[in-house]
């Protein structure tokens, strides 16, 4: 790079306007302070980030790593924990550099840190969100516990592409739902006082767009209007700013052609100026330096600029603003002041997490070794893991006697403990997971336990397929546990065929075809594509990847000690092919009707409808309900409209119901989804009996991206209400919004 580009008169501006614009709030006197006292390599320090240890594990900080510290080259480190050995970090950090300033110690805690819950997808199928914020709480009062301060989570991208592994991480597809499980998460994990010792710095991510992949890939190119980032992917960030969150990461991928960690309109406009917020911003992984790779940086040093100028404050295990700024400063290309403003939001970090009254209190062995065996966090990870599971088919099968006296437990996942933990596990000891065989055996104890694995997840050969016969032949049941490997999903896990791994397929129709009532339970971190197993299994029960209570609370739904109370927060497919599928798509002039027909928007080989739609779920019982009506036929700005459903139910054992609110705006110049999922209530019914259900809706729940650019409500025109157990099968009426008069 040559220095006479980087000191062109427009970037010195551009970084000058953003330190006076993004530096204008309260100043605390010791941070202030503790940046006049600092050399200029001392304040670069604070903006270099390193991992700990070379592995995702830790927890043990290599040489290299100790010496940057007592150099004042670090300001925070990741994959360490532990409550010794994070205490003797910031004991180094306090006692033996220039200033003591305590470290930031982070940590991937997705869910759960040493109790482990279902991965985030499974939560979002739990549609409880005070569950989902209890779990972010004991996540963070352990993690903090091991001297963890601060975590890079919640996942908030928005994605209707199941080949993308992050998936797994995510809310699923619903940006509505995805926003309030945004400030649930972010509620849980920086609790009711940041300073409190354990309480943790969420870091949500990726910001923003990086759901929206191309070919389900990790870090491809994203292309995407105005609109559907707007309207999709950046809201659920909006929510966790105003949830108070205190950390964003940017994403990988380009927005508009313009990567996440240099995006100068998206960090320091759409971020700070408009959304106000005043936390710190990290990088991804290494992503400063990628910058030459995406072809907008010409060298490591133009891409430390152009990181810097766009508003990012950490470079995460990059090592470019740690090698490069001090030269751009030098040479006048960055304006120490743009580095203050940096280094002065991480100062601010750190004091609102009351690290430089008390580095230790996090690091407390004493804490971690109560906290880490405590019997209420294993019954809520129980709890919440039981409120995840969907059933997806039950021919009669299910829930199973407890006087069974033989049962066979076959599959590849039926005692895999990382597995049912699923990926980035925090620091969960795959040894204390009980798995679905595990939770099997506690619940029946004088039954009989027959197991094959019937090969291994990716591979069959015909001797484990007939092993596995053999031995379900034997049992008056078979439980067949299926699905992918806890590497097949997550980040760098991005699959091109979503069927059944390996030969679990041709494992489970050999299996069927002995004709014993069986049932199948999913571990799995997206939506697979099962039309066949639907067709051939007559029970399926999703269990996500359940954590470390799973094979518990998988065998009390089998068993029928619980009902399943589990909706799917993103639709399955059919198949690959008709991907992306989701419920909110925009319509067409000619949209599908329930029969294929020629020049209509469906396929010729498969009907146009997804296997299971967003927000199915089947229940012990079974549920009528009414279509939907309303208290304001005609609806203004600031009205709240309460939509009722009467829910009879119609079977013979008491279940919980669930009513889905979509909405379909109409007359709006600009075309509006077919359904937009704006709410949901549930009820438990007694058999025979009806019960009203009632669902709030705001004027805000119309607000759009308009043609003119602004964000608000249609012009006057028609809302179709629409209500339904899911998005497959709505009832509606017909609403007038009228904004004026």
């Amino acid at each position: 790079m040559t220095f006479s580009r980087c000191l062109s008169g427009l970037a010195a501006l551009s970084l000058l306007a953003s330190v006076s614009l993004s530096g204008a709030w309260a100043q605390s006197p010791r941070v202030e302070k503790l940046i006049g006292q600092m050399t200029l390599e001392e304040k670069i320090g604070q903006l270099n980030l390193l991992s700990g240890h070379h592995a995702v594990t830790g927890p043990y900080a290599t040489q290299d790593v100790e010496q940057a510290l007592l150099k004042g080259e670090v300001g925070g480190l990741f994959n360490v924990y532990g409550a010794e050995y994070t205490r003797n970090l910031q004991r180094l950090a306090v006692t033996k550099t220039r200033l003591g300033i305590p470290l930031l110690l982070g940590y991937d805690v997705l869910h759960g840190y040493r109790t482990i819950f279902p991965v985030p997808l499974g939560q979002a199928a739990s549609f409880d969100l005070a569950a989902i914020e209890q779990a972010d709480r004991i996540a963070a009062r352990e993690a903090s516990a091991a001297g963890v301060n601060w975590i890079y989570a919640p996942m908030l991208d928005i994605t209707r592409d199941p080949r993308w592994g992050r998936i797994v991480e995510g809310p699923g597809e619903s940006t509505w739902w995805g926003s309030r499980i945004a400030a649930a998460r972010v509620r849980g994990m920086q609790g009711l006082s940041l300073s409190s010792p354990d309480s943790v710095l969420a870091c949500a991510k990726h910001f923003a767009g990086n759901g929206a992949t191309e070919g389900g890939r990790d870090y491809s190119g994203t292309e995407l209007s105005e609109r559907a980032f707007r309207e999709v992917h950046l809201p659920p960030f909006k929510a966790a700013v105003d949830a108070g969150v205190k950390c964003m990461m940017t994403a990988f991928n380009t927005v508009d052609g313009v990567p996440g960690v240099s995006n100068e309109k998206l960090i320091e406009g759409t971020l700070r100026k408009e959304w106000g917020f005043k936390g710190i911003v990290v990088s991804d992984f290494g992503a400063i330096g990628e910058l030459v790779n995406h072809g907008v940086a010409d060298d490591p040093a133009e891409a430390a600029l152009l990181a810097l100028r766009a508003g990012v404050d950490i470079d995460m295990q990059g090592k470019n603003f740690i090698t490069d700024l001090p030269k751009l400063v030098k040479s006048g290309a960055i304006p120490e002041k743009a580095i203050d403003t940096a280094v002065r939001r991480i100062l601010t970090a750190k004091e609102e997490l009351g690290l430089f009254d008390n580095p230790y209190g996090r690091s407390d062995p004493a804490r971690e070794a109560v906290v880490m065996a405590l019997p209420e966090h294993r019954a809520a990870a129980q709890a919440m893991a039981e409120k995840s599971l969907v059933l997806l088919k039950n021919d009669n099968v299910l829930p199973l006697s407890n006087k069974l006296q033989r049962i066979a437990v076959i599959g590849p996942l039926a005692q895999a403990k990382a597995d049912t933990l699923g990926p980035w596990a925090g620091h969960g000891d795959p040894d204390e997971a009980v798995t679905v065989h595990d939770g099997i055996k506690r619940l029946v104890p004088l039954a009989e336990l027959l197991h094959a694995t019937g090969g291994t997840v990716t591979r069959s050969s015909s001797e484990d397929i007939a092993a596995a016969v053999r031995t379900a032949a034997k049992a008056e049941v078979v439980i067949l546990v299926l699905g992918e490997k806890s590497t097949m999903s997550g980040e760098a896990a991005s699959r091109s065929n979503l069927n059944l791994p390996g030969d679990q397929m041709a494992l489970a129709r050999a299996v069927l075809a002995l004709g014993k009532p069986t049932a199948v339970v999913l571990m799995n971190g997206r939506p697979l594509t099962i039309e066949d197993l639907h067709n051939e299994a007559p029970a399926i029960v999703e269990a996500w990847y359940p954590g470390t209570m799973g094979g518990l609370a998988v065998a009390r739904l089998l068993f029928g000690e619980i009902e399943p109370l589990g909706r799917l927060p993103v639709t399955f497919p059919r198949n690959v092919g008709q991907i992306p599928i989701y419920h909110d798509q925009l319509p067409t002039g000619r949209p599908a009707g329930e029969k294929s027909q020629p020049y209509t928007s469906t396929w010729l080989d498969v009907p146009a409808t997804p296997l299971y739609p967003f927000g199915y779920g089947l229940t012990w019982t079974k549920f009528e309900a009414s279509a939907p009506r309303v208290d304001k036929p005609v609806v203004r700005p600031g009205d709240v409209m309460l939509v009722s459903v009467d829910v009879t139910n119609t079977g013979k054992v008491q279940g919980t119901a669930q009513i889905m609110l979509f909405l379909r705006q109409k007359s709006t110049r600009i075309s509006r989804p077919v359904r937009d999922f704006k709410g949901f209530a549930r009820a438990s019914i007694a058999p025979g009996k009806t019960v009203t259900l009632t669902i709030p809706v705001r004027d805000t729940d119309l607000f759009f991206a308009r043609s003119d650019g602004t964000f608000g409500p249609p012009e006057a025109g028609f809302i179709d209400v629409q209500t339904g157990f899911d998005a497959g099968a709505t009832k509606s009426l017909k609403v007038d919004w009228r904004p004026k008069g």
